[in-house]
């Protein structure tokens, strides 16, 4: 049976209590890759949901640029999430494919989920498999998939995540 989306965000909520003092960054992307990498069962059960949502229609559901990159909040911040949102991307490209620029006001902890063997997300620390990025504070970029398709899982702290900035300006 699929997982829904009141799985996932139930399955979520004992590790927003791990990590809802932590500040994202380089120290914490070490530690979620090595406490809840590829081949943990968080890691494990997130995918699997995730992956069960795209293919259900209830996570990245909505166009961005067409049916090769979509994404869709799944959850609210709210007291159970520690004030976390919960958030789906799905990209689909061989070649490197650009996303919308956007900048992490209280940084980003995001789980990537590659759906073809080769496919790699641009993280702050260069092309990423499966496992987690985790940008900092104030960090911006231009989500990047090449290889294939993805799912990106992304926690932000208090849902901030902002689109309206330019690269020209940020």
């Amino acid at each position: 049976m699929a997982a829904t989306a009141k799985e996932l965000i139930e399955r979520s909520i004992p590790f927003l209590h791990e990590v809802e003092n932590r500040t994202a960054g380089g120290e914490l992307e070490t530690w979620l890759n090595e406490t809840h990498g590829a081949g943990s069962e968080l890691y494990g059960d997130l995918a699997a949901m995730i992956t069960d949502g795209v293919r259900e229609g209830w996570a990245a559901n909505i166009e961005v640029e067409g049916r090769t990159y979509r994404r869709s909040r799944i959850a609210e911040p709210s007291a159970p999430l520690r004030y976390f949102s919960i958030t789906a991307v799905y990209m689909d490209s061989i070649e490197p494919l650009r996303g919308q620029y956007h900048q992490h006001p209280y940084g980003e902890l995001n789980l990537v989920v590659p759906l073809d063997p080769g496919a790699r997300l641009m993280g702050p620390r260069g092309w990423s498999g499966p496992g987690w990025t985790a940008p900092g504070p104030g960090s911006h970029h231009y989500p990047e998939v090449k290889g294939g398709a993805l799912i990106a899982l992304f926690y932000l702290p208090a849902g901030r995540i902002s689109y309206d900035i330019t690269p020209s300006t940020a």
